[in-house]
């Protein structure tokens, strides 16, 4: 981690009180003062009818006053890249402005990055530490495609700004998915993988005996980044010839594929409903393509986050199957349960549902 500084911003609020330049001007020096550090130069403009703005130049970076009197509040920042705490500021500026409340956030500015994470619950606001960006780019099929070594994880796939995988936890989701079809039928030879571009998923088929393994992939980009930078996710995967990957559209290729060919069919596509009711147009061949006792499992995503669009994929996959069976477990990395859900092909249908 390269430290450049330390970051403090302070917002007072119900401030009743227009203060005059002159009152910010002695603030600063104040500030200054306490801090040890040294004002290069001081540049202001009073707004009309109200507002005021300053901004001091210091050797050791900057701190400015922004006024909304229209709101009651009162903003400043200060910015050391020196050995003082801009915290100094605070206790000085609780005794000079009269106010009701104050709000204030201090961080390090740093190498360290911070990353929205968007299942965030509401009322929380959660962020991945972000160590370094190893890659980024937008995929000739459109996919906004992140690789980053994000701090508690590890190095970590963000497909449109979503993680998908990260290497600390990534087993977790893998060899979970895969239960969740092997405790419905422990047929695992010919299996199809419609999706799941990091590869997880292929390599825990191979680490429990499946001999041949179709791979139906859209994006071979991030197949790539994922080779080049999670190899302990996927690279049994690059060496195994047990593996046959169909590039493209899952659902054409799969129509070239005979009937009842598969024991095991694992669904990793997003959790949207783009691609829930994707896999509903295209269920008749999913199903034809699946051999009698075989089962199909899709990842869901999470009854945490998202329960109406994992409700939607277990109505799909009970509609075509007549069964349908949830299982979860918690992933750090997604900070959430994550749900799957199987469905076997048989011909005494009976309905299940697990939690």
């Amino acid at each position: 981690m390269i430290k450049v500084g330390e970051h403090i911003t302070i917002d007072f609020l119900g401030v009743k009180k227009d203060y005059s330049p002159e009152f910010y001007e002695k603030v600063i020096y104040k500030i200054a003062k306490a801090a040890k550090v040294e004002i290069l130069n001081v540049a202001s403009h009073k707004f009309e009818p109200q507002g005021f703005t300053l901004v001091a130049l210091l050797s050791e970076s900057h701190f400015s006053f922004h006024t909304f009197p229209e709101r009651g509040v009162i903003s400043f920042d200060f910015f050391t890249c020196g050995k003082v705490n801009p915290k100094v500021a605070l206790k000085i500026l609780r005794n000079e402005i009269d106010h009701k409340r104050v709000v204030t956030n201090a961080f390090d500015r740093s190498s360290i990055g911070l990353y929205d994470d968007i299942y965030s619950t509401p009322g929380q606001k959660k962020f991945y530490v972000v160590k370094d960006v190893l890659e980024k780019f937008t995929s000739k099929v459109g996919q906004f495609v992140e690789v980053m070594d994000l701090e508690e994880f590890g190095h970590a796939l963000f497909i449109d700004h979503e993680i998908q995988v990260a290497e600390k936890d990534e087993k977790i989701y893998s060899s979970n998915f895969f239960k969740s079809s092997y405790e419905l039928s422990k047929r695992n030879n010919n299996v199809a993988i419609i999706g799941g571009g990091d590869g997880g998923v292929a390599r825990a088929c191979l680490e429990n005996n499946s001999n041949y393994i179709d791979w139906f992939e859209l994006d071979p980009e991030i197949v790539d980044a994922c080779y080049r930078h999670l190899p302990k996710v996927c690279s049994k995967v690059k060496k195994s010839n047990k593996i046959k990957t169909f590039w493209g559209d899952a659902f054409k290729s799969i129509k070239e594929i005979e009937d009842s060919k598969y024991d095991k069919i694992f669904v990793d596509l997003n959790d949207d409903q783009y691609c829930i009711d994707l896999a509903r147009k295209n269920m008749k061949d999913l199903k034809r393509i699946l051999k009698k006792g075989g089962v199909i499992t899709a990842q869901v995503g999470s009854c945490d986050k998202k329960p109406r669009q994992v409700d939607n994929w277990c109505k799909v996959l009970s509609k075509s199957f007549g069964n349908v069976r949830l299982s979860g477990t918690y992933i750090p990395s997604f900070d959430c349960n994550w749900n799957f859900a199987s469905s076997i092909m048989k011909k005494c249908l009976e309905f299940l549902v697990f939690s």
